[in-house]
């Protein structure tokens, strides 16, 4: 027996609509490429959308077709972020950092027809315009003032467009299965993967997060998403933001710890959301400045696991820290790490280690956690094993690739995330490693995870990574890597503390200073690039 309610789709147009009428105060702040701020309401918002809809018809551009960005965080980009989906046409958010092939590759196999490109860019696309199709239309993200020489056939001019358009446009009604988005992972093996979201997905992600972020996502509220428009929906600002009427504040290309710092002072920002890296850099400005930005109250950490260190060093100022995680392929969120009030009387350090695991599942999202046959393991805390997930903001395939999606899905249909990790009997999860990441030493496993949080507690140590190095008798031992706070760090103290928190196998056998540690596209740490880098370590013991 059916209910009988009305069958409405959930559209991405409706978020805007809705800010448009309801949230008419709230808007858009951004730091823009050509200099200076942007001021931009909901409602001013929406109606630039209207004109960017009737100018991609223009274009010839309609349902189905792959409409790409290279951008940074700002109101032009979010425009896209609506106007494209408006219409039936994809979104496909690119990320500059991925390198020149693994760019050409996801052009082409997605078969974008247009490419919209921020200022910043151009010359990167310029270099690379010889392996995307030759029919590829070129937008350039900025005004007829700004708008550069540039070797790209027939490029256009975004405000241009524009500005030849009235905001004369009602948005089509669309089945809430149709394709909305379009976002590929980073390739670190292999080629990268597209998930494609659609309308209904990217609707319920934002009320999800609009649930699960009351106390930013809401009117009066400023958040800035410093993780950016091109990697995973930004954890689902760009839609959960309109929906509940909270302003976002975009940093655009000016990302350091003193240029995210004024922004947060100067706007007011109550919620910053990003990877741990950039958290690094505005920690080390907070202790030069002596103070935190005015207004700032909640930061959300995800992307890759947070430092318990790092976290404390937040809450110490009165800075309450989400501990997430997700991945592109769930829209992408898909645990959250605030504590409920049950909480509140829990000891200082007990909630310190709530807080460092990596919180609880989100509405609409199922995990279960399996061992090397497949079968379920107890969600007591205790039991590992790869984590799996379902649910309807999260990927069922991947676009396009069938031999990805036959490896990453079991029978049941869960998706296998390739992380190892416990759940407890509260719900909360516990990532212990990536699959590819922990060390088998001597028939036990090490959790890389583990040995990186008690390092970074050690005031000697800014950022480190732990790695595997091939070891004679023992299979693979650890390799401490580290990026030094002081002018002279003394690896003989880190391995004393070390040794107060560790079993002595776990410990490292060697530890190593390096100015800087390589990142992924995404700004994770690329222990990829550092197994490569030292796969010819020899250790200590073994000379």
């Amino acid at each position: 027996m059916h209910g009988l309610m009305m069958d409405r789709p959930l559209l991405v147009a409706d978020i805007l609509t809705y800010a448009e009428d309801m949230h008419r105060a709230s808007g858009v702040v951004s730091s823009t490429v050509e200099g200076g701020r942007h001021y931009q309401s909901y409602p001013e918002m929406a109606a630039r959308c209207r004109r960017l809809a009737r100018a991609l018809r223009a274009l010839g551009l309609g349902p189905g077709d792959r409409v790409a960005t290279l951008a940074w965080n700002g109101y032009r980009h979010m425009e896209l972020y609506y106007g494209i989906p408006g219409i039936g046409a994809v979104c496909h958010t690119i990320n500059p950092r991925l390198s020149g092939e693994q760019m050409g590759y996801i052009v082409n196999h997605a078969a974008d027809r247009a490419l919209f490109v921020d200022l910043t860019f151009v010359p990167l696309v310029e270099k690379l315009a010889s392996q995307f199709p030759a029919d590829l239309t070129y937008v350039i993200l900025t005004d007829a003032a700004h708008m550069p020489d540039t070797s790209l056939a027939n490029a256009l001019c975004y405000e241009d467009l524009l500005a030849a358009q009235d905001d004369d446009f009602a948005w089509p009604d669309l089945e809430e299965t149709t394709a909305a988005g379009l976002c590929y992972t980073s390739g670190t093996t292999g080629n990268p993967k597209g998930a494609l979201y659609t309308h209904r997905s990217m609707v319920l992600h934002a009320l999800m997060v609009g649930i699960s972020m009351q106390g930013s996502m809401r009117p009066g509220q400023r958040v800035l998403p410093v993780v950016p428009l091109f990697h995973a929906n930004a954890w689902g600002t760009a839609h959960a933001a309109p929906l509940t009427g909270a302003t976002l504040v975009m940093p655009g290309p000016h990302l350091d710890g003193a240029a995210v710092f004024d922004l947060m002072h100067s706007e007011r920002v109550c919620s910053a959301w990003g990877v741990p890296t950039v958290w690094l850099g505005l920690m080390q400005e907070i202790r030069s400045r002596g103070s935190i930005p005015q207004g700032f109250a909640e930061v959300v950490i995800g992307g890759s696991a947070a430092p318990t260190a790092m976290i404390a060093d937040f809450e110490d100022r009165g800075v309450s820290v989400c501990h997430a995680w997700g991945m592109t392929e769930m829209s992408p969120i898909g645990t959250l790490g605030h504590l409920t009030p049950d909480y509140d009387d829990t000891p200082a350090a007990e909630r310190l280690a709530l807080k460092s695991k990596q919180g609880r599942r989100a509405f609409l999202v199922e995990l279960k956690i399996v061992d090397e046959d497949g079968t379920a393991l107890p969600h007591d805390g205790e039991a590992a094993g790869e984590l799996f997930v379902r649910g309807p903001t999260i990927a069922s395939a991947y676009y396009n690739d069938e031999a990805a999606t036959a490896a990453a899905f079991d029978a049941e249909g869960w998706f296998g995330t390739g992380d190892v990790a416990t759940i407890c009997a509260q719900g909360f999860l516990s990532i212990t490693d990536r699959a590819k990441d922990l060390i088998k030493s001597g028939g036990e496993w090490i959790s890389s995870l583990d040995v990186e949080n008690m390092a970074m507690a050690h005031g000697h140590v800014a950022n480190c990574a732990v790695i595997a190095v091939p070891h004679p008798k023992w299979d693979e031992r650890p390799v401490l890597i580290v990026v030094p706070s002081v002018d002279d760090p003394d690896p003989d103290s880190i391995r004393a503390h070390l040794a107060g928190h560790l079993a002595k196998w776990q410990l490292p056998d060697d530890i190593l200073f390096v100015e800087a540690l390589p990142l992924t596209a995404t700004g994770k740490v690329s222990k990829l690039t550092l197994r490569r880098a030292y796969a010819d370590h020899r250790l200590p013991q073994t000379d």
